[in-house]
Protein backbone atom coordinates (compact mmCIF):
# COMPACT_ATOMS: atom_id res chain seq x y z
CA UNK A 1 0.00 0.00 0.00
CA UNK A 2 2.88 2.30 0.33
CA UNK A 3 3.27 2.48 -3.45
CA UNK A 4 -0.04 3.43 -3.93
CA UNK A 5 -0.01 6.26 -1.85
CA UNK A 6 3.32 7.09 -3.36
CA UNK A 7 1.35 6.92 -6.82
CA UNK A 8 -1.90 8.39 -5.53
CA UNK A 9 -0.72 12.07 -6.55
CA UNK A 10 -0.53 10.85 -10.18
CA UNK A 11 -2.87 8.32 -10.85
CA UNK A 12 -5.92 7.88 -8.16
CA UNK A 13 -5.93 11.60 -8.08
CA UNK A 14 -6.70 11.75 -11.97
CA UNK A 15 -9.41 9.17 -11.76
CA UNK A 16 -11.82 11.86 -10.15
CA UNK A 17 -10.03 15.42 -11.65
CA UNK A 18 -9.21 14.05 -14.96
CA UNK A 19 -11.20 10.56 -16.02
CA UNK A 20 -14.68 11.65 -13.83
CA UNK A 21 -13.81 15.32 -13.26
CA UNK A 22 -16.08 15.40 -10.06
CA UNK A 23 -17.89 18.10 -8.58
CA UNK A 24 -17.77 19.31 -5.16
CA UNK A 25 -21.59 18.84 -5.25
CA UNK A 26 -21.34 15.10 -6.60
CA UNK A 27 -22.29 11.81 -5.28
CA UNK A 28 -20.12 8.81 -6.36
CA UNK A 29 -20.45 5.41 -5.59
CA UNK A 30 -16.84 3.24 -5.11
CA UNK A 31 -17.81 -0.12 -4.69
CA UNK A 32 -16.19 -3.92 -5.15
CA UNK A 33 -16.42 -7.66 -3.77
CA UNK A 34 -14.73 -9.33 -1.60
CA UNK A 35 -13.11 -11.81 -4.12
CA UNK A 36 -9.47 -10.34 -3.75
CA UNK A 37 -8.49 -8.49 0.49
CA UNK A 38 -5.75 -6.56 -1.78
CA UNK A 39 -8.43 -4.97 -3.85
CA UNK A 40 -10.79 -4.61 -1.18
CA UNK A 41 -8.03 -2.31 0.26
CA UNK A 42 -7.10 -0.32 -2.73
CA UNK A 43 -10.93 0.38 -3.60
CA UNK A 44 -11.10 1.74 0.09
CA UNK A 45 -8.10 3.98 -0.68
CA UNK A 46 -9.44 5.22 -3.43
CA UNK A 47 -12.47 6.06 -1.62
CA UNK A 48 -10.75 7.80 0.77
CA UNK A 49 -9.06 9.95 -1.93
CA UNK A 50 -12.25 10.79 -3.23
CA UNK A 51 -13.23 12.77 -0.03
CA UNK A 52 -11.20 15.21 -1.65
CA UNK A 53 -13.21 16.09 -4.28
CA UNK A 54 -16.63 15.54 -2.76
CA UNK A 55 -18.36 14.92 0.98
CA UNK A 56 -20.99 12.65 -1.02
CA UNK A 57 -18.72 9.76 -1.08
CA UNK A 58 -19.99 6.00 -0.70
CA UNK A 59 -18.50 3.15 -0.43
CA UNK A 60 -19.66 -0.71 -0.18
CA UNK A 61 -18.37 -4.62 -1.00
CA UNK A 62 -20.70 -7.37 -1.65
CA UNK A 63 -20.30 -11.15 -1.92
CA UNK A 64 -18.25 -12.29 -5.07
CA UNK A 65 -20.87 -13.03 -8.53
CA UNK A 66 -18.52 -15.08 -9.93
CA UNK A 67 -18.79 -14.26 -13.66
CA UNK A 68 -17.97 -11.03 -15.70
CA UNK A 69 -20.95 -10.01 -16.70
CA UNK A 70 -23.18 -11.32 -13.71
CA UNK A 71 -25.47 -8.41 -12.23
CA UNK A 72 -24.48 -7.12 -9.08
CA UNK A 73 -26.67 -7.94 -5.68
CA UNK A 74 -29.58 -5.79 -4.55
CA UNK A 75 -27.49 -3.64 -1.94
CA UNK A 76 -25.65 -2.48 -4.80
CA UNK A 77 -28.90 -1.31 -6.79
CA UNK A 78 -29.80 0.43 -3.47
CA UNK A 79 -26.78 2.41 -3.55
CA UNK A 80 -26.53 3.28 -6.54
CA UNK A 81 -30.40 4.30 -7.65
CA UNK A 82 -31.70 4.58 -4.40
CA UNK A 83 -34.08 2.67 -2.20
CA UNK A 84 -37.16 3.82 -3.19
CA UNK A 85 -36.10 2.85 -6.92
CA UNK A 86 -35.53 -0.88 -5.80
CA UNK A 87 -38.72 -1.11 -3.73
CA UNK A 88 -40.81 -0.54 -6.60
CA UNK A 89 -38.62 -3.13 -9.01
CA UNK A 90 -39.24 -5.50 -6.24
CA UNK A 91 -43.38 -4.44 -5.63
CA UNK A 92 -43.66 -5.22 -9.73
CA UNK A 93 -41.58 -8.58 -8.90
CA UNK A 94 -39.15 -7.40 -11.47
CA UNK A 95 -35.82 -7.35 -9.86
CA UNK A 96 -34.90 -11.24 -9.65
CA UNK A 97 -35.53 -11.85 -13.14
CA UNK A 98 -33.33 -8.10 -13.77
CA UNK A 99 -30.40 -9.83 -11.69
CA UNK A 100 -31.01 -13.55 -13.34
CA UNK A 101 -30.86 -11.81 -16.77
CA UNK A 102 -34.20 -13.92 -17.91
CA UNK A 103 -36.06 -10.54 -17.81
CA UNK A 104 -38.48 -10.77 -20.73
CA UNK A 105 -39.15 -7.03 -23.11
CA UNK A 106 -42.31 -6.77 -21.38
CA UNK A 107 -40.51 -6.85 -18.12
CA UNK A 108 -37.92 -4.78 -19.44
CA UNK A 109 -40.14 -2.08 -20.83
CA UNK A 110 -41.67 -1.75 -17.00
CA UNK A 111 -37.75 -1.60 -15.61
CA UNK A 112 -37.14 1.65 -17.82
CA UNK A 113 -40.05 3.41 -16.85
CA UNK A 114 -39.77 3.13 -13.20
CA UNK A 115 -35.61 4.28 -13.46
CA UNK A 116 -36.82 6.73 -15.61
CA UNK A 117 -39.37 8.25 -12.73
CA UNK A 118 -36.47 7.62 -10.08
CA UNK A 119 -33.45 8.62 -12.22
CA UNK A 120 -32.76 11.45 -9.82
CA UNK A 121 -32.60 9.44 -7.00
CA UNK A 122 -29.54 7.89 -8.61
CA UNK A 123 -25.98 8.89 -7.77
CA UNK A 124 -23.82 11.37 -10.22
CA UNK A 125 -20.88 8.92 -10.83
CA UNK A 126 -19.76 5.28 -9.88
CA UNK A 127 -16.14 3.30 -9.49
CA UNK A 128 -16.68 -0.31 -10.12
CA UNK A 129 -13.65 -2.08 -8.54
CA UNK A 130 -15.28 -5.69 -8.22
CA UNK A 131 -12.72 -8.12 -9.77
CA UNK A 132 -15.86 -9.73 -12.14
CA UNK A 133 -16.70 -6.96 -14.33
CA UNK A 134 -19.72 -5.13 -14.42
CA UNK A 135 -19.26 -3.63 -17.50
CA UNK A 136 -21.78 -5.87 -19.82
CA UNK A 137 -24.66 -5.54 -17.34
CA UNK A 138 -27.99 -4.07 -17.51
CA UNK A 139 -27.26 -2.17 -13.99
CA UNK A 140 -24.83 -0.15 -15.51
CA UNK A 141 -26.69 0.55 -18.91
CA UNK A 142 -29.81 1.81 -16.53
CA UNK A 143 -27.00 3.76 -14.58
CA UNK A 144 -25.80 5.47 -17.62
CA UNK A 145 -28.32 5.10 -20.36
CA UNK A 146 -31.44 6.37 -18.25
CA UNK A 147 -29.81 7.98 -15.19
CA UNK A 148 -26.84 10.22 -16.88
CA UNK A 149 -24.36 8.60 -14.23
CA UNK A 150 -20.80 8.46 -15.25
CA UNK A 151 -19.28 5.20 -15.08
CA UNK A 152 -15.43 4.00 -14.49
CA UNK A 153 -15.01 0.26 -14.62
CA UNK A 154 -11.81 -1.18 -13.08
CA UNK A 155 -12.56 -5.62 -13.19
CA UNK A 156 -9.32 -7.42 -12.21
CA UNK A 157 -7.64 -4.17 -11.34
CA UNK A 158 -3.89 -4.46 -9.78
CA UNK A 159 -2.07 -2.17 -7.95
CA UNK A 160 0.71 -2.13 -10.92
CA UNK A 161 -1.42 -0.58 -12.95
CA UNK A 162 -1.31 2.63 -11.29
CA UNK A 163 2.40 2.78 -12.67
CA UNK A 164 1.82 1.94 -15.86
CA UNK A 165 -1.33 1.62 -18.10
CA UNK A 166 -3.11 4.40 -15.97
CA UNK A 167 -0.66 6.77 -15.94
CA UNK A 168 -1.06 7.06 -20.37
CA UNK A 169 -1.37 10.25 -21.61
CA UNK A 170 -5.03 10.02 -22.07
CA UNK A 171 -5.45 13.27 -24.88
CA UNK A 172 -3.10 11.51 -27.34
CA UNK A 173 -4.54 7.74 -26.53
CA UNK A 174 -8.02 9.12 -26.76
CA UNK A 175 -6.88 10.79 -30.31
CA UNK A 176 -4.92 7.49 -31.48
CA UNK A 177 -8.13 5.47 -30.42
CA UNK A 178 -10.70 8.03 -32.38
CA UNK A 179 -9.15 7.56 -35.31
CA UNK A 180 -8.84 3.54 -35.52
CA UNK A 181 -12.77 3.60 -34.95
CA UNK A 182 -13.13 6.27 -38.10
CA UNK A 183 -11.25 3.32 -40.33
CA UNK A 184 -13.44 0.58 -38.66
CA UNK A 185 -16.22 1.78 -39.28
CA UNK A 186 -16.02 2.20 -42.79
CA UNK A 187 -15.63 -1.56 -43.11
CA UNK A 188 -17.91 -4.18 -44.26
CA UNK A 189 -16.54 -7.61 -42.49
CA UNK A 190 -13.44 -7.99 -41.31
CA UNK A 191 -10.52 -10.91 -41.70
CA UNK A 192 -7.97 -11.75 -38.73
CA UNK A 193 -4.91 -13.80 -38.35
CA UNK A 194 -2.38 -14.33 -35.81
CA UNK A 195 0.96 -16.34 -36.21
CA UNK A 196 0.02 -18.87 -32.99
CA UNK A 197 -2.50 -19.98 -36.51
CA UNK A 198 -5.43 -18.13 -35.31
CA UNK A 199 -7.64 -17.50 -38.17
CA UNK A 200 -11.08 -15.50 -38.07
CA UNK A 201 -13.24 -13.67 -40.18
CA UNK A 202 -16.90 -11.89 -39.53
CA UNK A 203 -18.87 -9.19 -40.62
CA UNK A 204 -19.71 -6.13 -39.16
CA UNK A 205 -22.21 -4.44 -41.84
CA UNK A 206 -24.87 -2.38 -39.40
CA UNK A 207 -22.57 -2.45 -36.75
CA UNK A 208 -21.03 0.92 -35.09
CA UNK A 209 -17.26 0.76 -33.65
CA UNK A 210 -17.11 2.69 -30.24
CA UNK A 211 -13.79 3.85 -28.79
CA UNK A 212 -13.29 2.97 -24.66
CA UNK A 213 -10.76 6.33 -24.08
CA UNK A 214 -11.36 6.46 -20.51
CA UNK A 215 -12.76 10.32 -20.65
CA UNK A 216 -15.76 10.18 -18.72
CA UNK A 217 -16.96 13.35 -18.05
CA UNK A 218 -20.16 13.54 -20.03
CA UNK A 219 -23.51 12.76 -18.41
CA UNK A 220 -23.99 9.18 -18.96
CA UNK A 221 -20.83 8.21 -20.70
CA UNK A 222 -18.51 5.16 -19.19
CA UNK A 223 -15.24 3.43 -19.89
CA UNK A 224 -12.92 0.81 -18.90
CA UNK A 225 -9.72 2.19 -16.40
CA UNK A 226 -7.15 1.52 -17.68
CA UNK A 227 -8.76 2.18 -20.63
CA UNK A 228 -7.80 2.24 -24.71
CA UNK A 229 -9.33 -0.13 -27.15
CA UNK A 230 -11.89 0.34 -30.37
CA UNK A 231 -14.22 -1.86 -30.34
CA UNK A 232 -17.57 -3.86 -31.65
CA UNK A 233 -20.25 -6.15 -31.57
CA UNK A 234 -19.83 -8.54 -34.94
CA UNK A 235 -23.34 -9.66 -36.52
CA UNK A 236 -24.10 -13.01 -34.57
CA UNK A 237 -23.75 -16.27 -37.03
CA UNK A 238 -21.32 -14.69 -38.85
CA UNK A 239 -18.31 -15.37 -37.47
CA UNK A 240 -16.54 -18.19 -39.26
CA UNK A 241 -12.80 -19.88 -38.31
CA UNK A 242 -10.74 -20.77 -35.34
CA UNK A 243 -9.21 -19.03 -32.10
CA UNK A 244 -6.12 -20.22 -30.91
CA UNK A 245 -6.08 -19.26 -26.77
CA UNK A 246 -2.58 -18.65 -25.48
CA UNK A 247 -3.92 -16.75 -22.45
CA UNK A 248 -6.67 -17.30 -19.92
CA UNK A 249 -7.67 -13.63 -18.07
CA UNK A 250 -5.29 -13.92 -15.84
CA UNK A 251 -2.26 -16.55 -16.52
CA UNK A 252 -0.24 -18.04 -19.40
CA UNK A 253 -1.65 -21.31 -20.31
CA UNK A 254 0.46 -24.12 -20.04
CA UNK A 255 -0.83 -25.26 -23.93
CA UNK A 256 -2.81 -23.44 -25.86
CA UNK A 257 -6.94 -24.33 -26.23
CA UNK A 258 -8.68 -24.37 -29.93
CA UNK A 259 -11.95 -22.87 -30.59
CA UNK A 260 -13.45 -23.75 -33.79
CA UNK A 261 -16.02 -21.71 -34.86
CA UNK A 262 -19.27 -21.59 -37.71
CA UNK A 263 -21.78 -19.55 -37.94
CA UNK A 264 -20.69 -16.98 -35.06
CA UNK A 265 -20.66 -19.67 -32.05
CA UNK A 266 -17.37 -21.65 -30.70
CA UNK A 267 -19.01 -25.18 -31.65
CA UNK A 268 -15.78 -27.22 -30.33
CA UNK A 269 -13.10 -26.83 -27.43
CA UNK A 270 -10.26 -28.78 -27.71
CA UNK A 271 -6.74 -28.73 -26.00
CA UNK A 272 -5.44 -31.00 -22.30
CA UNK A 273 -4.79 -27.47 -20.67
CA UNK A 274 -7.51 -27.64 -17.43
CA UNK A 275 -9.11 -23.85 -18.92
CA UNK A 276 -10.61 -26.19 -21.84
CA UNK A 277 -12.97 -27.88 -19.05
CA UNK A 278 -13.82 -24.19 -18.14
CA UNK A 279 -14.98 -23.41 -21.10
CA UNK A 280 -16.99 -26.57 -22.02
CA UNK A 281 -19.10 -25.82 -18.67
CA UNK A 282 -19.21 -22.41 -19.69
CA UNK A 283 -20.90 -23.45 -22.91
CA UNK A 284 -22.87 -26.25 -21.48
CA UNK A 285 -24.87 -23.69 -18.90
CA UNK A 286 -26.10 -21.47 -21.71
CA UNK A 287 -25.23 -21.63 -25.77
CA UNK A 288 -25.20 -17.87 -25.58
CA UNK A 289 -22.09 -18.20 -23.96
CA UNK A 290 -20.67 -19.78 -27.00
CA UNK A 291 -21.32 -16.34 -29.03
CA UNK A 292 -18.45 -14.52 -30.87
CA UNK A 293 -19.21 -11.16 -28.83
CA UNK A 294 -16.93 -9.34 -29.32
CA UNK A 295 -13.84 -7.43 -31.41
CA UNK A 296 -11.92 -4.75 -29.83
CA UNK A 297 -8.54 -3.32 -30.65
CA UNK A 298 -5.95 -1.99 -28.41
CA UNK A 299 -4.74 1.55 -28.07
CA UNK A 300 -2.80 2.10 -24.94
CA UNK A 301 1.00 2.49 -25.34
CA UNK A 302 1.41 2.25 -21.64
CA UNK A 303 -0.02 -0.94 -21.29
CA UNK A 304 2.18 -4.15 -21.18
CA UNK A 305 0.89 -6.90 -18.92
CA UNK A 306 -0.23 -10.06 -20.86
CA UNK A 307 -1.43 -11.45 -17.71
CA UNK A 308 -4.58 -9.57 -17.12
CA UNK A 309 -6.46 -9.05 -19.09
CA UNK A 310 -8.18 -5.65 -17.95
CA UNK A 311 -4.84 -4.12 -19.29
CA UNK A 312 -3.86 -6.35 -21.51
CA UNK A 313 -6.66 -6.16 -23.96
CA UNK A 314 -5.85 -2.31 -24.28
CA UNK A 315 -2.06 -3.18 -25.38
CA UNK A 316 -1.47 -1.19 -27.96
CA UNK A 317 -1.35 -3.45 -31.45
CA UNK A 318 -3.17 -6.19 -29.72
CA UNK A 319 -6.70 -7.90 -30.85
CA UNK A 320 -9.25 -9.06 -28.40
CA UNK A 321 -12.08 -11.38 -28.88
CA UNK A 322 -14.61 -11.96 -26.45
CA UNK A 323 -17.60 -14.45 -25.84
CA UNK A 324 -20.84 -14.46 -24.64
CA UNK A 325 -22.91 -11.22 -23.80
CA UNK A 326 -22.78 -8.43 -26.16
CA UNK A 327 -26.74 -6.90 -25.83
CA UNK A 328 -25.08 -3.39 -24.51
CA UNK A 329 -22.90 -2.60 -27.07
CA UNK A 330 -24.72 -2.94 -30.40
CA UNK A 331 -25.42 -7.25 -30.44
CA UNK A 332 -28.33 -9.43 -29.96
CA UNK A 333 -27.11 -11.50 -27.36
CA UNK A 334 -27.36 -10.95 -23.69
CA UNK A 335 -26.11 -13.97 -20.71
CA UNK A 336 -24.60 -13.27 -17.43
CA UNK A 337 -21.08 -14.13 -19.13
CA UNK A 338 -18.42 -12.06 -21.01
CA UNK A 339 -14.60 -13.54 -21.31
CA UNK A 340 -12.58 -11.26 -23.54
CA UNK A 341 -9.19 -13.19 -24.88
CA UNK A 342 -5.89 -11.14 -25.74
CA UNK A 343 -4.00 -12.06 -29.32
CA UNK A 344 -0.83 -10.58 -29.89
CA UNK A 345 0.88 -9.24 -33.48
CA UNK A 346 -2.30 -9.52 -35.29
CA UNK A 347 -3.06 -9.13 -38.67
CA UNK A 348 -5.87 -7.20 -39.19
CA UNK A 349 -7.63 -6.56 -43.05
CA UNK A 350 -10.67 -4.63 -43.31
CA UNK A 351 -13.09 -5.52 -45.97
CA UNK A 352 -14.87 -2.33 -47.30
CA UNK A 353 -18.52 -2.54 -49.37
CA UNK A 354 -17.12 -2.84 -52.82
CA UNK A 355 -14.57 -5.26 -51.62
CA UNK A 356 -11.54 -3.30 -51.62
CA UNK A 357 -9.29 -4.75 -48.42
CA UNK A 358 -7.33 -2.01 -46.19
CA UNK A 359 -4.62 -3.29 -43.45
CA UNK A 360 -5.64 -1.86 -40.73
CA UNK A 361 -2.78 -3.69 -38.36
CA UNK A 362 -0.34 -6.07 -39.88
CA UNK A 363 1.95 -7.96 -37.43
CA UNK A 364 0.57 -6.25 -34.22
CA UNK A 365 2.06 -2.83 -36.02
CA UNK A 366 -0.73 0.24 -36.83
CA UNK A 367 -0.70 -0.19 -40.59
Amino acid sequence: MNKIKKTMPNTITNIFKTNLKLKKNESVLIFTDNYRIELKKITKLIAEQGKDFTKKVKYMDYPSTGSHGAEPPEPAWINAFGKNTVRKLKEKNLLRPLLDKKINKGQLREVKEIMKKFKGRAVNAVIALSHYSTTHTRFKQFLTKICGVRYASMPLFEELMLEGAMSVNWEKMAKRTKDIVRRINKADSIEIKTPNSTQISFSKKGRKARADTGVITRKGSSSNLPAGEAFFAPVEGTAKGRLVLEWAPTRKLKSPVMLEVRKGMAVKVTGKEGYAEVLRKKFSERPENANIAELGIGTNDRASRPDNILESEKILGTIHIALGDNSLFGGKVSTPFHQDFVFFKPTVTLIHKNGKKHILLKDGKLF
